[in-house]
Order: C-alpha cells, then sequence, then structure tokens
C-alpha cells in the first residue's frame, strides 16, 4: 500500500504549527491530543486526521500524485511521534516543563523538516533499521 507524499507533508505542516502553539503556551492537553493524532496515524496513516482533511479540502484542488510512497515508513515515522509527544505530554501536564519543551522541540524540528523540506525523519530512521536488519541476518 503506497500514500501521497503531499498528504505526508500536509499533515507535518498542520503538526508543525500544533507543536509552536504547544511550545508557546505549555499546554500539555494539546500535546497530548496531537499524541492522539500520531496514534491513530500510525495505526493507518489512510484514516489520520490530517489525511481526512488533506483528501477533502487540498486533492481535489491540486490532483493526483505524480508519485507514492510506502506506508511502512510513514507508519513507523508516527509512531516515534506519538512516543515524543507523549512523553512531552506527560512532561508538562507533570509539571517537568523541561522535559516537555525538549520532546515538543524535536516533535517540531521532525515535523518541520518534513513540512518544508519533504524530509520525514522517522521515514529515514525506519529504512536505516531496515538496513541493518537485511545485513545482520
Amino acid at each position: 500500500m503506497e500514500l501521497d507524499p503531499r498528504g505526508q507533508r500536509f499533515a507535518a505542516t498542520l503538526t508543525s504549527v500544533v507543536l509552536v502553539v504547544v511550545l508557546a503556551t505549555g499546554w500539555g492537553w494539546l500535546a497530548l491530543a496531537q499524541a492522539v493524532l500520531f496514534a491513530i496515524t500510525a495505526a493507518d496513516p489512510r484514516r489520520g486526521p490530517y489525511s481526512s482533511v488533506f483528501r477533502a479540502l487540498v486533492l481535489p484542488t491540486i490532483g493526483p500524485p505524480a508519485e507514492r510512497e510506502p506506508i511502512a515508513p510513514v507508519r513507523f515515522a508516527q509512531l516515534v511521534g506519538f512516543v515524543f509527544l507523549t512523553v512531552a505530554a506527560i512532561g508538562y501536564l507533570a509539571g517537568a516543563t523541561t522535559v516537555g519543551v525538549v520532546f515538543a522541540a524535536l516533535g517540531l524540528l521532525a515535523a518541520f523538516l518534513n513540512a518544508a523540506f519533504g524530509l520525514c525523519l522517522g521515514c529515514e530512521a525506519y529504512l536505516a533499521m531496515r538496513r541493518i536488519t537485511a545485513k545482520s541476518a
């Protein structure tokens, strides 16, 4: 199964906006909400809320993609995002603001790189792990 990479960049853009708000306000509950969105999308990237918005509002105006990307690296990237934002939310909500800031900032960095440059750090990590495990097998 494959996905439209433009949808992933759209989702990364929305995620970047959310994480800027989290960092500016310290809202742990918003970090937790983003973690939930990551969990939903990790389960099935085609069913993620940002993906649904992309398909409904953006895709009709830009047309079908010229290329597609495999779903497995995207799922892994969403799982990594879930872990980072869960830690950020726990940090903020437990009063460990520094932990919340660090993990939200790392999430923002990854989301921004995907949104601005199409560089999915979680996807790259997935592919690197696959290469390492294939060499050791």
